[in-house]
């Protein structure tokens, strides 16, 4: 019954607004720590020492993002200045199914860029990774319930997940920003469903309510964020929320060198997974709203569309790299 209960919370609060909190979900606070001091400890290195490790191209899945390297509204089709931020990231580590496209392939089974300094770190985000990867699996189970399917419903698309872990570090300001700069620009996030844990005090990050006002997320960790990704919102037919969101610059005025760091898990099915309407969805008589996508292709149209200066040698030069390892 208790089951039940939360699978009613979670059906509401996806329906509402696609972001809530979770308390007591299980992670042991060691392992978000650890990772988080890591990360932290990372960042506060020199850039030369973090270019160690720098994803090597422009489109490379894995590794450190140097400031501006990216423009997360572009991702709907926006024009805007690239976001004021720096980002560590790292996949599966899995290798590809068989049949997969190599220019494909590539894209999320690509090698990680693993630093030396801090001498813990891989072991940490590998830690962090797995317990990551264990509850978005518990949570998808319950998503199956509160949609009125078979607890493991999802299991047949979660065979080989093909998710990622990144750090986001937003320095403090040490310029005026550009119009219409932000820390993270207006997006949805791609996949099934995301995990964010966020430091104390005021983050900055926003989502796009029902009423198109921009509200501030506060939870911090060892609270979990939760928020669905346009998969889940095209398997529910619209009837749970991918909510646009936000990371705003902080007030210059009050707080001018506030600098601030996230963890998010983006919880992505296999590469192959179809995402199509679910049967619970529908209501007879009513058509789908979305067309089937799968969900490795539609990761990687939508990463793409972020970064700056992808072109079409950028798979090339992946596969080059991936033989050459």
């Amino acid at each position: 019954m208790q089951k039940i209960r939360i699978a009613e919370q979670i059906d509401l609060a996806c329906r509402r607004s696609g972001f809530f909190a979770v308390r007591g979900h299980g992670i042991p606070e060691t392992v978000i720590e650890r990772c988080w001091q890591v990360s932290s400890q990372f960042f506060a290195l020199s850039e030369e020492e973090k270019l160690k490790v720098k994803m090597p191209f422009s489109g490379y899945p894995y590794g450190f993002a140097a400031m501006e390297g990216e423009t997360l509204s572009r991702s709907r089709g926006e024009q805007a200045p690239p976001d004021l931020k720096e980002n560590f990231s790292a996949g599966p580590n899995t290798k590809p199914p068989p049949g997969i496209a190599s220019d494909e392939a590539v894209f999320v089974f690509s090698e990680n860029q693993w630093p030396q300094n801090p001498a813990n770190f891989q072991e940490a985000w590998e830690t962090c990774y797995g317990a990551m990867t264990l509850f978005s699996s518990r949570l998808m189970s319950l998503f199956a319930l509160a949609l009125k399917l078979p607890k493991d419903y999802f299991d047949q698309f979660l065979q080989q997940p093909i998710s990622a872990l990144r750090a986001n570090h937003y320095p403090a300001l040490d310029k005026p920003p550009l119009t219409g700069q932000l820390r993270a620009g207006a997006h949805s996030d791609y996949g099934s469903l995301t995990l964010l844990f966020q430091e104390e005090g005021l983050s900055g990050l926003e989502i796009l309510n029902r009423q198109k006002k921009w509200t501030p997320v506060a939870q911090c960790k060892p609270e979990m964020i939760v928020n669905l990704g346009d998969l889940m919102e095209r398997w529910t037919n619209g009837r749970w929320i991918s909510t646009l969101h936000r990371v705003n610059l902080p007030d210059t005025n009050k707080n001018p060198n506030q600098s601030r760091m996230s963890l998010a898990f983006f919880h992505q099915p296999d590469w192959d997974a179809r995402i199509e309407c679910l049967p619970t969805c529908v209501s007879p008589g009513e058509t789908a709203k979305y067309s089937v996508v799968t969900s490795g292709r539609h990761l990687m149209e939508r990463f793409h569309s972020t970064v700056l200066d992808v072109d079409d040698s950028t798979f090339s030069q992946i596969e080059e790299k991936n033989k050459n390892n």
